[in-house]
């Protein structure tokens, strides 16, 4: 962890980030440690940074509730996992943006990753179930964790962004769910490294998510990009995983400079969270370095 300490020093220093935090994993013996590096400030102890976790709100719910609740239904498969043929993205309108998400027709197609997709699988759920998508959420999430519109201040955000010339602190980054200004399943989660780690540690415990995940790539025999809504690793020697771990490699990526991978064959894992988009979006060259040598380090770790 002390290497990955001094890289973070390198990444703050040389980037325009303020802060980076990770988390190891060993969820052989269901244990964590991490740390948080604010202007150079180094913290393991306690983490009181709220990242804006970006589209890691997406496995958080969406897979989450799917596993949780044991859904087992095609339409909603194919829109958990980016391959309904809905549109990758556009500009919602506040006013029904609702009745456009549900004017897609579901179709099997090659994978095309879609913020709509994910909005269609809400949708959908709800409509199934008849209960509220919000009430299956945060049952399977730490209470640190919390939606955007629920921040009440009192939470150390950092800035991602502008909104109208003015620093974007507190608030998502995501334009559609900054616009919507409602509860949405695709971007709006914010919450410290520790939460997440402690949120992946327990959802793994209860429902047994590495075996199901790696049990799905095998049944698929590595044919699909993503599992129950989770990505997964194409080239173990060159991802943003971090080089070393296995074919049974799975998590996501966040927009705002955010990550988690967990490795169902070492039963390793490693969340990364950052303000990568403090000023821009468009480098993240000394993240993506960051995020593959500290992956490898992770992987190549034989006790936290």
């Amino acid at each position: 962890m002390q290497k990955i300490i001094d890289l973070s020093q390198k990444l703050v220093a040389n980037s325009d980030c303020d802060a980076v935090a990770m988390a190891i994993i060993d969820f052989n013996k269901n244990d964590f440690v991490f740390f948080e590096n604010l202007d150079g400030e180094i913290e393991t102890k306690k983490s009181q940074i709220y990242f804006d976790y970006a589209s890691l709100t997406k496995p958080l719910m969406n897979s989450f509730t799917y596993l949780n609740e044991k859904m087992d239904d095609q339409d909603l498969l194919l829109l958990l996992n980016h391959s309904a043929g809905l549109p990758a993205w556009g500009l919602l309108p506040k006013s029904n943006w609702k009745e456009q998400i549900l004017s897609y027709p579901i179709k099997e197609s090659e994978t095309l990753y879609s913020d709509f997709s994910a909005l269609r699988y809400m949708l959908e759920v709800e409509n199934k179930t008849g209960l509220k998508f919000r009430d299956l959420v945060f049952k399977n999430l730490d209470p640190a964790i919390k939606f955007w519109t629920e921040l009440d201040g009192s939470e150390l955000c950092l800035q991602n962004g502008f909104y109208h010339q003015k620093p974007n602190v507190g608030k998502v980054h995501d334009p559609n769910s900054f616009n919507l200004a409602c509860f949405t399943n695709h971007a709006g989660l914010f919450g410290t490294v520790e939460a997440l780690a402690k949120t992946l540690l327990e959802f793994n415990s209860r429902v047994n998510l590495s075996e199901k995940v790696r049990k799905k790539m095998e049944e698929e025999n590595h044919s699909k990009r993503f599992v129950f809504g989770f990505d997964t690793v194409s080239n173990p020697m060159e991802t943003l995983a971090g080089e070393g771990c296995s074919k049974y490699t799975f998590g996501h990526l966040g927009f705002t400079g955010t990550s988690f991978w967990i490795d169902a064959e070492k039963g390793l894992g490693h969340i990364i969270l950052s303000n990568s988009t403090k000023y821009y979006w468009f480098n993240k060259q000394l993240l993506n370095s960051f995020r593959k040598e500290a992956g490898r380090l992770t992987w190549h770790t034989t006790s936290l």
